[in-house]
């Protein structure tokens, strides 16, 4: 019996509207949607520590319970950390108070000198362009604090997740199963298993990255005389959650800092080029080679996907973007029609292009 094959164009019409309602509904239940990602992720990322409390003959409740505990004890004991360093600011506010006074006097001067602008006229139109400002973006301001605050309230939700999913997870597997009855048993493990692997390995490699930056920026914020070198070393070193831009947002504050709290701006640039510096050693040698041989994404398939999860789940999308993109990936490269696409996303430095 003759197969009928649609039209080439029939197909593509089919995928493109698959598409669009995917995206879509990644939209439309982003509030849902992110932290049940978040939560899965976690839930990988702690089965190992599930399973080995289990071994020791611990109910798995319990090594839920347990699991969960401890890593939100370590999340706030960190929490805790970054309140003391806020708190020692409390010293220097009386100089930075002063030393921004001083800066904000310095700029009307310089304005009236070379623009010939009385200070009174600058108070003037500074207070029409903020009035302006805060009106022409008031519904903008309301929609993002009123998203904000309702995706804070559902990621109060990711630990209850996390222990539904480590506690149903064999149920979980059992669905994979029956959703996937043509394919053996033995092999959707394989793909399960490499989900696992990839997430692990990609949460893993980001830590110690995040270590490595924070020591380094650490060291050399400390060399230059910068108080907090701690501080603003580790804080930047986290912002590596946004890849390719993070480390650039964490600078701006202790650049901000150096220039407010010393009298010379070659401290600022010092900062500036330290930061630069550390950006292109992070980007083109530690976390490539960290995480890179963990997840094999090429940077064009890095850069799309971060622009399309950035889109439609915000900063979320951002830190979200490169854990899925390589849990696709696997899955793209265990399905026969769509290992083309999995060789699209992954590394082209290692691909075999000779086929």
């Amino acid at each position: 019996m003759k197969t009928f094959q649609q039209p080439f164009t029939t197909r593509l019409a089919y995928v493109l509207i698959s598409l669009v309602i995917i995206i879509y509904g990644l939209f439309m239940l982003r509030d849902l949607l992110i932290p049940l990602t978040f939560a899965c992720i976690f839930a990988l990322l702690l089965l190992p520590v599930c399973q080995f409390l289990e071994r020791w003959r611990f109910p798995r409740w319990l090594a839920i319970t347990i699991t969960i505990l401890v890593t939100i004890g370590v999340l706030l004991s960190l929490f805790y950390l970054v309140y003391i360093q806020i708190m020692d600011f409390e010293e220097i506010l009386p100089q930075l108070t002063e030393k921004v006074e001083k800066l904000y006097f310095d700029v009307q001067i310089f304005i009236r000198r070379n623009f010939h602008i009385t200070r009174t006229q600058q108070r003037v139109e500074g207070k029409k362009y903020l009035t302006e400002f805060l009106k022409n973006n008031s519904d903008i301001l309301g929609n993002t604090l009123s998203t904000t605050t309702g995706l804070l309230g559902n990621l109060t939700l990711i630990p209850l997740y996390i222990f539904l999913m480590l506690l149903y997870r064999d149920f979980i597997k059992v669905f994979f199963y029956k959703a996937f009855k043509s394919v053996s048993s033995h092999r959707v493990n394989v793909v399960l298993k490499k989900i696992k692997n990839v997430v692990i390995d990609y949460m893993v490699g980001l830590i110690m990255v995040i270590g490595i930056i924070g020591i380094l920026n650490t060291i050399g914020l400390y060399l230059l005389g910068i108080e907090h070198a701690i501080f603003f070393g580790f804080l930047a070193s986290f912002l590596v959650l946004l890849p390719y831009i993070g480390i650039a947002i964490g600078s701006l504050l202790p650049i901000l800092f150096a220039l407010i709290t010393k009298d010379n701006p070659l401290y600022a640039v010092g900062v500036a080029s330290l930061f630069a510096t550390i950006q292109f050693l992070e980007g083109n040698f530690i976390t490539p080679y960290i995480v890179g041989s963990k997840v094999s994404i090429n940077s064009m398939a890095a850069i799309i996907a971060l622009i399309v999860f950035s889109s439609l789940w915000g900063i979320s999308g951002l830190v979200l973007a490169l854990p899925l993109t390589a849990i696709i990936k696997v899955i793209f490269d265990s399905v026969e029609g769509l290992k083309p696409f999995g060789f699209l996303l992954g590394d082209a430095d290692h691909a075999d292009v000779s086929k």
